[in-house]
């Protein structure tokens, strides 16, 4: 069962969707241009091997401006190879333009909704602030500079699809696991290694960001997850028990731990208000181990609550996986 959202997650879903009717008109932002063959042979050759130049920069439109003038953008992504068609937004720190990170890749946080997740995505609101809490815990030394991709979550807000291929449905799976990624590939300077991958994700969009890393572990590394729920619920799955299975973040946990790897890391924020706790613990002590990596952070009377979970980030979660995660390297 999809667990539900509380009032104060819903608040601020009304607040984006306002937003969204008031993005700052039409000024458009590109992240760079197409490198030439000898920008890429610029850069040093050590670090030519773990980064990825944008390959296809795109215009992308102005959402909101932050205080310290950088900006979180949006564009209408067409998957190539999901057929879905939805809009991402985007945010780069302000390190990103530094110019002792010119040749530098910068590691990347999607950050997923929860809720139905459509036809927005809440995270890129100046009421929740995830950009200017990660950019302050970069500042302060206590978290990585991301850039933060925010992609709508399903096909329409009346059914959630558990981020899966669900046979005759829209390809959800695909669209995050493949198409949201290549379109950072294409705009940003991101790492080949999946240590520079992660997600971030409120209930549904928890469980989407913990499932993507266990299921594709040679692509994503890190995950953080508030109040997830721990296996398939998308009414979608009726008829399809293999393909559930497939998607069920137990059974891919115990796949990746029978392999011995490829090493993940999973922080889930779990409040003390909330339903659903002994299953929560219980899987994190099942798959804490191996090459599964979980971390149970505990927010005290805490709910189900996009804001609480946002907000206890810098309680130890983002310090945690940043730490897992690889940073932007400085030219010599």
């Amino acid at each position: 069962m999809r667990r539900s959202t509380t009032p104060l997650a819903f608040a601020a879903i009304g607040v984006v969707l306002l937003a969204t009717a008031c993005s700052q008109g039409d000024e458009h932002v590109r992240f760079g241009d197409k490198p030439s063959a000898t920008q890429r042979s610029s850069a040093p050759a050590a670090r030519e091997s773990t980064v990825r130049m944008p390959s296809n920069p795109r215009d992308w439109t102005t959402q909101r401006t932050l205080d310290n003038g950088t900006k979180v953008v949006w564009t209408e992504l067409k998957g190539p190879k999901s057929g879905f068609t939805g809009k991402v937004w985007a945010w780069v720190p302000k390190q990103y333009d530094e110019e002792k990170y010119r040749n530098s890749a910068f590691p990347v946080l999607i950050a997923l909704p929860g809720s139905n997740g459509y036809p927005t995505n809440y995270w890129f609101g100046a009421d929740l602030k995830l950009q200017e809490t990660i950019q302050q815990a970069a500042d302060e030394g206590k978290g990585l500079p991301f850039i933060v991709v925010m992609p709508v979550l399903n096909a329409s807000d009346k059914d959630y699809w558990d981020g899966s291929d669900i046979p005759g449905q829209p390809k959800m799976g695909t669209w995050m696991s493949d198409d949201v990624p290549d379109l950072a590939r294409e705009n940003f300077r991101t790492y080949k290694d999946p240590r520079g991958w992660g997600f971030f994700g409120s209930s549904s969009g928890g469980y989407v960001g913990m499932k993507m890393v266990l299921q594709y572990p040679g692509r994503f590394g890190s995950a953080i997850a508030g109040g997830p729920d721990t296996e398939p619920t998308s009414p979608f799955w009726a008829g399809h028990d293999k393909e559930r299975k497939a998607n069920d973040p137990g059974y891919l946990a115990s796949r990746l731990i029978a392999k011995g790897g490829p090493k993940v890391n999973i922080s889930i924020m779990l409040g003390t208000k909330e339903s659903g706790q002994a299953a929560t613990k219980a899987f994190v002590k099942k798959y804490d181990k191996g090459p599964v990596a979980m971390r149970l952070h505990v927010i005290q009377n805490g709910r189900h609550s996009g804001r609480q979970y946002a907000e206890s980030l810098t309680d130890g979660p983002l310090e945690w996986i940043s730490k897992r995660m690889l940073a932007p390297e400085p030219s010599e």
